[in-house]
């Protein structure tokens, strides 16, 4: 799943219809309304201190129709803006007296506070973030995004949509060197990432730079979609111009600089490797996880449950006939087998695509045996896009803007479809689709009564774990059929490896080798696919520990539920808890305790 961070903000009223402040204080009980105005503060504040947000959210229209135009302000004064506005609406947020609050707006107080205290979670550390630590890395920089985001985020169907291209284009390499700047002053400090990051930064960074800038495909984005949508205009020639003469100028800088910190980055591959680093961690793990959860706690659960789930696995691949090895060398077996492979080709990848959609479809027609709201929000699959593939997860998941102009995409890394056997993909479809992700989402986006705060924020404890949940609930709805339970299992068993590897990275100072041959002893992934994973935990720690730290959250409190109603309890009514936003744990645990009580009333 892709990295999301919530951007704070401030303002008045959606102009493209939305329910608009006005609207959506009426909605609210009398007491909420200085809630409900102050997150509509921090929201409207957080999309001017990020145009690029805007456009992400379809919300660069109208009055706020100049975002469009604009990239987000890499310098050191957007950092210090946004920090200071973060301190200013988290002081106003604990101001707020709940005495007369609803019993939704004292959990909705809670979830803003608790949102805002992460956002200053890594304040004491002088680095972009304790979750990414590293300013360049092969998943972070402006390098990777900014392309990315032209390509797939920024919309083209006018010819004003055209020139904000253009002005967003020709800002792009003053984002570069000021990420250039800052990552000098950074490594200088002790914060560079590990050496093989930067060879795969610099490696991605040349791949950009190999054509010439006429055949860009910064270029060719723009020449494409104007030439489909007839809008005419000499916008090859502009956008070659720009990038010929400033973005590749700055890439290039920007690559002699991870080359020269190449050759001076500590040894290493965790974030133990860097000043303060056990700190660091310590605030990752308690940010992703919402939890007090220390790294020997986790470490020891991961070692417990890929046991438990490991024995599951050995039983089930005894039931097909595989009964020699270990599970993890029988998992590698089944992996290769020709019947599980899709073609490495064009032609292969759409048709794993393809089967992908049949799967999503197939479960939507499921879920109202387990959901009272199935939301409507079409999902796209989409090849995460080659240029980028090396340093991009192996799925994820982009929500639909809010104004239905740009799908919720499932993006899957295709840079080879060795990487997924045909019994995994189910899963993961479940994960990225329905009931994970992308119905979460759509049920969140789709609610007229949710504030656009909560709409928007995420934490991965609570998203991940529900994620990782529905690949469960999945089970319960007949979605997996012969040995595609056993990819169920290898993908539980693989978030609790990452439990063991995470914090063997970050905090036992695990070698990158030495958590790849863990990974792949226990789940039989294939190698190159195991060691892009652990490189990601590198760059981002703490985060991949969220996912099954959330997963047992969630299926501790059903059971606990369950046990409590017994024939009372409705799975369609427990799943309503999804329409009261994302929160920390302990809050959502203090949600199901009351509906239970409620249950019993």
């Amino acid at each position: 799943m892709e990295r999301r961070q919530f951007l704070a903000a401030s303002g008045l009223a959606l102009a493209w219809g939305m329910a608009g402040p006005a609207r959506a204080l009426a909605a609210q009980a009398e007491g909420d309304v200085p809630l409900v105005a102050l997150m509509d503060r921090i929201f409207w504040g957080g999309m001017r201190l990020s145009p690029m947000s805007m456009t992400a959210l379809g919300l660069d229209k109208g009055t706020y129709a100049s975002a469009r135009a604009r990239l987000d302000d890499f310098s050191p004064a957007g950092d210090a803006a946004g920090t200071a506005f973060t301190k200013d609406m988290l002081a106003a947020t604990r101001a707020l007296d709940p005495t007369g609050f609803s019993d939704t707006g004292k959990l909705r107080r809670q979830i803003v506070e608790s949102m805002l205290e992460t956002q200053l979670m890594s304040e004491p550390f002088p680095i972009p973030s304790v979750g990414a630590p590293y300013r360049l890395s092969q998943q972070d920089g402006a390098y990777f995004s900014i392309p990315d985001f032209l390509n797939s985020t920024h919309p083209i169907e006018t010819r004003e949509d055209a020139e904000a291209y253009l002005s967003r284009l020709s800002q792009f390499p003053m984002a570069l060197d000021e990420q250039t700047a800052w990552q000098r002053e950074e490594a200088a400090r002790g914060y560079a990432a590990p050496g093989w990051s930067l060879d795969l930064v610099a490696g991605q960074i040349g791949k950009l730079l190999e054509p010439a800038a006429a055949d860009s495909g910064m270029v060719s984005s723009l020449e494409s979609r104007c030439r489909k949508k007839e809008i005419h205009g000499e916008w090859a020639s502009k956008a070659t111009k720009i990038v010929e003469e400033g973005v590749y100028p700055a890439l290039r800088r920007q690559l002699a600089l991870v080359k020269k910190m190449r050759g001076t980055t500590r040894a290493g591959d965790g974030v133990w490797r860097v000043p303060q680093g056990a700190e660091i961690y310590s605030r990752a793990l308690k940010m992703f996880t919402t939890t007090d959860m220390g790294a020997e706690e986790i470490h020891q659960l991961g070692l417990q449950q890929v046991a438990e789930l490991s024995a599951q696995l050995d039983t089930i691949l005894k039931a097909s006939g595989m009964t020699q090895g270990t599970v993890g060398a029988r998992l590698t077996a089944l992996n290769s087998r020709p019947e599980q492979l899709y073609a490495n080709d064009d032609e292969g990848r759409a048709a794993l695509i393809a089967e992908l959609n049949r799967s999503v479809q197939a479960m939507m027609k499921k879920l109202p045996q387990a959901f009272a709201t199935i939301p409507g929000q079409p999902l796209e699959i989409r090849r995460v896009p080659p240029e980028i593939q090396d340093g991009a997860p192996n799925g994820y998941y982009n929500p639909a803007s809010l104004d239905g102009s740009r799908p919720a995409i499932y993006w899957i890394n295709l840079k080879s479809t060795g990487d997924w056997p045909k019994y995994t993909l189910p899963s993961l479809t479940y994960h990225e689709g329905v009931p994970g992700h992308h119905l979460h989402g759509s049920i969140l986006q789709e609610d007229k009564h949710l504030p656009l705060l909560l709409k928007n924020y995420w934490n991965s404890a609570y998203g991940e774990g529900w994620a990782l949940y529905a690949e469960m609930l999945a089970d319960e709805l007949g979605g997996y059929q012969g040995l595609e339970k056993a990819g169920a299992l290898q993908s539980w068993l693989f978030r609790a490896v990452r439990l063991v590897v995470d914090t063997g990275l970050n905090a036992k100072r695990w070698s990158v080798k030495q958590a790849t041959d863990y990974m792949v002893e226990h789940t039989g992934f294939p190698r190159a696919r195991a060691q892009r994973e652990i490189e990601r935990y590198c760059a981002s720690p703490g985060q991949a520990c969220s996912y099954k730290i959330g997963q047992n959250t969630w299926m501790r409190l059903r059971a606990q539920a369950e046990g409590a109603l017994g024939d009372k309890f409705d799975i369609r009514q427990f799943h309503e808890i999804l329409k009261q936003g994302v929160m920390p744990l302990n809050l959502l645990e203090q949600q199901v305790d009351a509906w239970v009580t409620q249950q019993t009333v």
